[in-house]
């Protein structure tokens, strides 16, 4: 027999506003602490030097994290050019110092312009991609450096908000950009292409999966209310189990077909090509309005893909 979760079986999705200074990892198992749940998982890591955006599942959510994950994301970020660390943030080690004196804001916006589109980029030896079972920030502390192949990825937007022109130049950017995009790679790239260098000096996540920084909450703030009180009085913050799926079109089974999907059976349902195509993949929920899980349409029926294990109908 596996060994008994400790916690709460709780279900939902957090909007957390990951702070500054805190891995990815830290930051979710405060929050598992403070709801004080049996399981959970983060949508998308963030470097201790970025803050902002931070879903973490909870349950059964945690089954549908990969839309999550797989969602656009925008961020805003300051690059400085002129200096290239070994990190390609502000945390690393000063390798190369070159005058940016040069560089005016037309020919910056004009170089941004040039990554706009799908571009392949290389990632950064210091993130958490593995090779061989191994981080790549591992091997780098190790002083190694491994080949690591380019990504395509996709920049659909590159705005430059601020500019602050100097020996060690400085510019606030806005980038709204597909899952896998390193915006330490873009800042390094930038810096590279402009011939003076560049780095992240600070960097948040504002958008991810439908999801605004304005939605989230803090951990102090979940801390604060909690205080001495039971993790219950958290609860009010979690949204729907289907929340990472909400983009989806619905469909509602019958008692009888619920009954049979649940079970993992593909059920016939008149109403599938009313919502979708061939294909095409639903939120399911049964005529009590319990949400069941995903499933794809497939020759009329609806085929299970995902299924939610507390689910009763």
């Amino acid at each position: 027999m596996g060994r008994k979760r400790k916690g709460r079986a709780i279900d939902g999705v957090l909007l957390l506003d990951k702070p500054l200074g805190l891995s990815s990892n830290h930051a979710l198992q405060r929050a598992k602490r403070l709801f004080f749940a049996a399981k959970a998982g983060h949508t998308g890591s963030l470097d201790p030097l970025a803050t902002g955006v931070l879903p973490v599942c909870f349950g059964e959510a945690t089954k549908f994290s990969q839309f999550l994950l797989d969602a656009d994301k925008t961020y805003r970020a300051t690059f400085v050019l002129g200096e290239k660390t070994a990190t390609g943030d502000a945390e690393g080690e000063v390798l190369e110092v070159v005058s940016a004196a040069a560089v005016e804001s037309v020919q910056l916006r004009e170089t941004m312009d040039e990554f706009l589109g799908e571009i392949d980029q290389v990632p950064p030896m210091y993130s958490a991609l593995k090779q061989n079972g191994q981080p790549l920030y591992k091997l780098a502390r190790q002083g190694l450096e491994v080949t690591r192949e380019a990504r395509r990825v996709e920049i659909m937007e590159y705005h430059l908000l601020a500019f602050r022109p100097g020996e060690r130049a400085e510019l606030d950017v806005e980038v709204h950009c597909s899952k896998g995009t390193y915006i330490r790679s873009l800042a390094e790239d930038l810096g590279e292409r402009l011939g003076v260098g560049g780095h992240v000096s600070a960097l948040r996540r504002t958008f991810t999966g439908g999801f605004d920084e304005s939605q989230c909450v803090t951990l102090e703030a979940l801390d604060a209310e909690r205080g001495e009180g039971r993790a219950e009085t958290l609860d009010h913050h979690l949204l729907p189990v289907d929340t990472p799926v909400d983009h989806l079109a619905s469909v509602h089974l019958s008692a009888d077909s619920a009954h049979y999907f649940r079970r993992g059976n593909p059920v016939m349902d008149a109403q599938v090509y009313r919502v979708g195509q061939e294909g095409d993949m639903v939120r399911v929920f049964c005529e009590s309005g319990d949400f069941l899980g995903v499933a794809t349409i497939d020759e009329g029926r609806v085929a299970p893909k995902r299924l939610v294990a507390t689910a009763t109908g």
